[in-house]
């Protein structure tokens, strides 16, 4: 018989699952504390519980192991990258990296992605699978127990992308911010998505007060269908327009992506046309100079253009700030080091 994972279970779904095996519902308050708080890899380790209880949630119940399979900290900053794997041998990243304001974690949603990305090095592999709230949850305590940081912010924006694994991050994110757990509140955490529409309006129904991060990096429909395919489907106006739905209902400025590849996004005329695409919409642009991935032939823009192309945002009083890089010396953009590992192994 598969075995449960409690791990995954938001608190109301661990009540209803506790009443359901003949349990008083306090006892799932307590499961929960010992998992979310105290970080238990094991029901032996849950002390307060009857010894009779521990082995009869060890019997039906699993908790999703997560171990660091390889570790690089930056020489440059102190920024760790790690390279997780679960209990069926796959593998994720994330990022830690610290700011003026405390640690921020940049975690993976799915191993793989499905969304075919021209830049990213992510997408490379394909899809193998989403990961569960459990593992999620596993990325953010590993790095805090293994740094001994405490993780102040946490951004949706590592491998996968998150609206297309959209019930276990929804979970994820219920989990993160109870206050039986961590208790993270959601105005510290970001969720980026390349643009799923349908997804974008089912969160905007859920009212969280999270950042939501569009990958827009490019000024038209043109240039975004040749660089990421998800556009062939949500086009820029029909992703713009739902975002300025999510504004208004949600009251949450919304942060645009934009990486800069030189000699196909960030002309002059290029800044031109996406100040015109997000005119009225309350946001703000974060340039990145995009990260050169082997496989893929494009290169970064220069520093001047990057320059260039922000004056002209701001002079169209578009909030623009170009993204502090962290993490150089270690390949620190998701997916290069899962790819590498992947690449090394034999099939």
């Amino acid at each position: 018989m598969k075995k449960v994972d409690i791990k995954s279970m938001t608190l109301p779904r661990l009540e209803a699952y506790c009443i359901q095996q003949g349990l008083p519902k306090f006892r799932a308050g307590q499961i929960f504390g010992w998992l979310h708080q105290k970080g238990a890899a094991s029901f032996e380790e849950m002390s307060s519980l009857p010894a009779e209880l521990r082995k009869r949630l060890s019997e039906s119940c699993e908790i999703p192991s997560i171990a660091i399979r390889r570790k690089l900290v930056s020489k440059i900053d102190g920024t760790i990258k790690y390279l997780y794997e679960f209990a069926d041998g796959q593998t994720v990243e994330s990022v830690l990296m610290q700011y003026r304001h405390g640690y921020s974690l940049c975690i993976s949603t799915q191993v793989g992605c499905r969304m075919g990305c021209r830049f990213c090095a992510s997408t490379l592999l394909g899809l193998e699978r989403s990961l569960t709230p459990a593992e999620m949850l596993g990325e953010v305590y590993m790095a805090g127990k293994d740094s001994g940081q405490k993780i102040s912010s946490v951004v949706l924006m590592g491998i996968g992308e998150p609206l297309d694994n959209f019930e276990n991050v929804m979970d994820f994110l219920e989990i993160l911010s109870s206050p039986q757990g961590i208790n993270l509140s959601l105005r510290h955490v970001s969720l980026s998505t390349c643009g799923l529409v349908d997804g974008i309006y089912r969160l905007m129904e859920r009212k969280l007060q999270l950042t939501l991060s569009i990958s827009l990096h490019a000024p038209n429909d043109e240039i975004r269908s040749r660089t990421m395919p998800v556009n062939n489907k949500y086009p820029m106006d029909e992703l713009l327009s739902a975002c300025r739905d999510y504004f208004r209902q949600t009251g949450r400025r919304i942060s645009f992506e934009y990486a800069l590849i030189e000699g196909v996004n960030d002309t002059p005329s290029c800044a031109q046309q996406l100040c015109r695409k997000l005119e009225g919409l309350s946001a703000h642009v974060n340039l990145i100079p995009v990260n050169p991935v082997k496989e893929r032939n494009f290169q970064r823009s220069s520093r001047e253009r990057v320059r260039q192309f922000q004056k002209i945002l701001e002079q169209h009083h578009i909030n623009a700030t170009v993204r502090r890089e962290l993490g150089s010396d270690i390949n620190a953009a998701c997916g290069q080091l899962r790819r590498d590992d992947k690449g090394g192994k034999s099939c």
